[in-house]
């Protein structure tokens, strides 16, 4: 039976959905504010030293669906790394960027939690292509928690990263291996206690790089980072943008 126009529209950005998804597992994971990062509690004083949460307290704190409104949560079992030792670059000061990408902890820690947030199909009925398209992308969340000034020492091993592997760097899995060919301060969403945002140009091959953005928080001695994956900005060669009300929602969750 041939589908009606209204279920073969669901199907059609169901089936978009679900395709982020295998993009992210190719180009992010399967290949591999203005940026500044302060040493400090918004107040000035000293981020309070505090002892990290476990694993399953932060999966807790992972945004669930109807935490963002339009949004809903993917485990993120079939795309997202399990831990630091499944990605490496060719300069270690490079890691923690390739890390955070990659909702991996971007410190020294064993403490993490991580998933993945769609656009829900439902609430975009009606819309244009265009729309729609503008709208479907695949945010990686990932929770990391440490002891003492270990959050700070993260999210300054990013800021450091960004100005040391800024000509670019090599990404290794076991399934491959991908040349982010610049790396690029921008302006982060001033959530949290500090927060710090960055670009990585992917190397699709030939002519075609693909700008993706990261930005990692942190509140107390928890860290949350989030990159996004975008159909539109897949297909046109743009810059991914996260959605603020993902970083916001998320932020607003961690103690």
């Amino acid at each position: 039976m041939r589908a009606s126009p209204a279920k073969g529209s669901r199907r059609a950005r169901t089936s978009a959905v679900l395709a982020v998804g295998a993009i992210a597992l190719a180009l992010v994971t399967g290949c591999s504010g203005d940026g500044s990062a302060e040493g400090s509690d918004k107040d000035g004083a000293p981020a309070r030293a505090a002892k990290a949460l476990s694993s399953a307290e932060l999966e807790t704190l992972l945004l669930a669906t109807g935490d963002v409104k339009d949004y809903k949560v993917t485990d993120g079992d079939e795309t997202l790394l399990k831990d630091q030792s499944e990605l490496e670059t060719d300069k270690p000061e490079c890691d923690p960027l390739a890390w955070a990408a990659s909702a991996l902890p971007p410190g020294n820690t064993d403490a993490n939690a991580s998933n993945g947030i769609v656009p829900d199909p439902a609430a975009f009925e009606g819309a244009s292509p265009k729309e729609f398209d503008e709208k479907i992308s695949l945010t990686l969340v990932g929770l990391s928690s440490y002891d003492g000034d270990g959050a700070e020492k993260a999210v300054k091993a990013v800021d450091d990263g960004i100005k040391a592997c800024a000509g670019g760097f090599y990404q290794n899995t076991s399934e491959r291996t991908t040349r982010v060919t610049e790396v690029a301060a921008v302006e982060s969403s001033g959530q949290g206690d500090e927060s710090v945002g960055f670009t990585l140009d992917l190397d699709l091959g030939g002519e075609d790089v693909l700008t993706f953005t990261t930005e990692v928080v942190r509140k107390g001695n928890n860290v949350a980072t989030f990159h996004t994956v975008n159909l539109e900005a897949y297909g046109s060669g743009g810059a991914t943008e996260i959605p603020a009300e993902i970083i916001k929602a998320q932020v607003a969750k961690l103690k």
